[in-house]
């Protein structure tokens, strides 16, 4: 007879966001298309749905380099704009545009969930150094393939402009080839270092 190891993540938890996955995914397709499943964040839903299945400590961890800043500023930005009609950042428009499918919206308060429930994953399973790397190399694949892939007027992981806006002052290869370059410098890394000095404080 085997003997596994008990589980660290609570199992309430992955049954509530595997619910959640299981709603939310043909929502998406039906409302958005299949394209908005390029978002670095949508793409992390997934993959923290298995990482919250098979408790795996590196991907865990890569989840909550996608999500935790990404999220955090995000939430800032729709509480701001609701309360003052101004948004300090920029790229949540669309929660407050008319025309954007109202539950498509509502859906896209997934924001707020993602970095409390990739928390909890990382504070169960510890956060893995190599991590880092991995997203990295992850954000430098689904990068370029959105720009390739879905349709410029969407804009999705800006790769046409910054906070939802299409630029036009550099050359758009030479902007995709810096916002791949630079993604995980300002998103990832200041998260990273964060993590590692939680560690040592805590060990």
């Amino acid at each position: 007879m085997v003997d596994f190891p008990p589980a660290v993540v609570p199992r309430w938890l992955k049954l509530a966001f595997t619910l959640w996955i299981l709603i939310w995914a043909p929502s998406y397709v039906v409302l958005l298309g299949a394209q908005n499943f390029f978002w670095l964040c949508n793409v992390a839903s997934f993959l923290l749905l298995v990482a919250l299945w098979a408790e795996h400590r590196t991907l865990m961890s890569m989840q909550w380099l996608a999500v935790s800043l990404v999220g955090g500023l995000w939430t800032l930005d729709v509480a701001v704009a609701a309360l003052t009609g101004v948004h300090p950042i920029g790229g949540t428009e669309y929660m407050f545009d008319p025309e954007h499918p109202p539950m498509a919206r509502a859906m896209s308060l997934y924001h707020v969930v993602l970095p409390l429930v990739a928390g909890i994953g990382v504070a169960k399973l510890g956060y893995k150094r190599r991590a880092l790397l991995w997203q990295t190399l992850l954000t430098w694949v689904v990068v370029p393939l959105t720009y390739f892939f879905t349709e410029a007027e969407r804009n999705i992981n800006w790769v046409h402009g910054p906070f939802g806006q299409t630029q036009e002052t550099l050359d758009p290869l030479l902007y995709l080839f810096l916002l791949t370059l630079l993604w995980p410098l300002v998103v990832y890394l200041p998260v990273h270092l964060l993590m590692i000095g939680w560690q040592r404080w805590r060990y």
